[in-house]
């Protein structure tokens, strides 16, 4: 009996803190008070949030858009950079035969402008990520209103993102009727490259 009080508490610990951190908590229903003298009933929804932006015509959509965003940037910078990979070779090939106050300019006029480079990549990556964390924001309020819906429905007293869930054997998955039902919703969202608000893209490690 402790073992099941346990897992009952656990899940509902998790689904709070996932839902508080995706934005969704509206969506989650405050259970009806118990009828004096019985036990609360819980009606248990698992939706697996992952699958649904993997699966959902609007979470293709915008990989595609991130797809064609990468390779235009690629397509930009990658001249600047073989004109970059060029100075370099030059410049340890000519290494041995160059002055020493000659040398140490060189290296520090490459190292700056090898530098402003990589400023460069991290910036647009930046951009892209910034446009597809406000696509994402357009889509959990999207999605709002439809998990709500299906709560009623079905008369939950609790959603939970799968993940967050360790053992809910009597839990009904309902990933396939929020995938339907956002595909109808909202079919696509445009990315746009957007700055991200601070701290909240992690820079890229730099490449050697």
């Amino acid at each position: 009996m402790m073992k099941k009080l346990l897992i009952a508490r656990t899940i509902l610990v998790a689904g709070a803190l996932v839902f508080g951190t995706i934005g969704l908590g509206s969506a989650v229903a405050a259970p009806p008070p118990p009828t004096q003298g019985a036990a609360p009933t819980a009606r248990i929804l698992l939706v697996d949030l992952r699958r649904v932006m993997g699966a959902s015509k609007v979470g293709q959509d915008i990989q595609r858009q991130v797809e064609a965003l990468k390779a235009d940037a690629t397509k930009q910078l990658n001249g600047e950079g073989q004109e970059l990979q060029k100075e370099k070779t030059q410049l340890e090939q000519q290494a041995a035969i160059l002055a020493p106050d000659v040398k140490a300019r060189r290296i520090k006029d490459f190292d700056a402008k090898a530098q402003a480079f990589q400023q460069k990549l991290q910036q647009r990556g930046s951009l892209i990520q910034g446009g597809v964390l406000k696509a994402q924001q357009q889509i959990e309020q999207a999605l709002g209103p439809i998990l709500q819906g299906i709560m009623q429905e079905r008369g939950a007293t609790i959603l939970l993102d799968r993940s967050a869930v360790l053992l809910a054997p009597n839990a009904i998955d309902v990933t396939d009727v929020v995938i339907q039902r956002l595909d109808m919703r909202m079919p696509t969202v445009k990315v746009e490259l957007t700055a991200p608000p601070p701290g909240a893209v992690q820079q890229a490690p730099q490449q050697q």
